[in-house]
């Protein structure tokens, strides 16, 4: 990125669970690029203000989407992002019955029930429920605090019949209510940025998604942009039939993909001609 972009690449070194849970990750990446957005800072590294641009891929992506959505809302700051870009992102955590993880439930790299577990161990929550949230029983009806948030991921409107299919939406009238009880960070738009008020999504900036067939966080990118471009956004979905979660860095011999290399040629072409 840095030779064909000819850019400044700033890697943020947040600090991981278990050492830290939510939402330290959102604060450690907030401080930092506050600190390199001075005017100061980006004329010592010869950083265009008007040039700049965040992204992350996965997890990454999920504090990418995350910040961006805190930065939008920030009038104090001088220098404004003038781009995203999300690589398969994380983005949310209410509905792990969506098409994508119903099609891929066991598929590798990333089988649902350890994105699931992943997203327990990010909040430092108890893995007795990681069963429950499988089947969706901490946003059952009965959960009251899911309730005005569903239309914000409902994936029967966001998502297009040919991904939809013959999938059906797993809702109980009944469920764990106590789940949210303790982990009420799942309902935290910081954490799950899929599920942020329109206000807040119409002020971001133009948008890459990068979503891959093979992968059960397909339908978190494709809701997203779908929002994003209800709420006026200007988004880029760049969907590939034959990716999987993490393909991007399976670039070098011997795991030298060609799906890895499309993707990753496909995200810096864009970057080349937008940033």
């Amino acid at each position: 990125m840095a030779e064909e972009l000819n850019a400044v690449i700033v890697s943020i070194e947040y600090r991981l669970v278990p050492k830290v849970h939510f939402p330290e990750q959102i604060h450690d990446i907030v401080r930092v690029t506050k600190y390199f957005l001075q005017p100061e800072v980006l004329q010592k590294y010869s950083v265009d203000p008007d040039r700049i641009g965040i992204s992350g891929d996965s997890a990454g992506g999920n504090l990418a989407a995350a910040l961006g959505q805190q930065f939008s809302q920030d009038t104090n700051l001088r220098n404004k992002l003038k781009l995203q870009a999300l690589i398969y992102p994380v983005l949310q955590a209410l509905d792990f019955n969506t098409p994508s993880y119903q099609q891929n439930v066991n598929t590798p790299i990333l089988p649902r029930y350890v994105m699931v577990k992943y997203w327990v161990d990010y909040f430092k929550g108890n893995y007795d429920f990681v069963q429950a949230m499988i089947v969706n029983n901490h946003t059952s009806l009965d959960v009251g605090e899911a309730a005005a948030l569903r239309t914000r991921l409902n994936w029967t409107s966001l998502l297009p019949a040919s991904i939809t299919k013959n999938y059906k939406p797993v809702m109980h009238t009944t469920g764990n209510a106590r789940i949210i009880q303790e982990i009420p960070q799942l309902l935290d738009a910081r954490s799950a940025p899929l599920i942020a008020d329109q206000e807040v999504l119409q002020h971001l900036p133009k948008t890459y998604i990068l979503t891959c067939e093979y992968d059960v966080l397909r339908d978190d990118g494709i809701m997203y942009a779908k929002r994003l471009e209800n709420a006026g956004v200007e988004v880029t979905l760049d969907h590939f039939e034959d990716g999987f979660h993490g393909c991007m860095i399976f670039t070098s011999w011997p795991t030298n993909f060609s799906v890895g290399i499309r993707t990753r040629n496909s995200y810096i072409k864009w970057l080349d001609q937008n940033l």
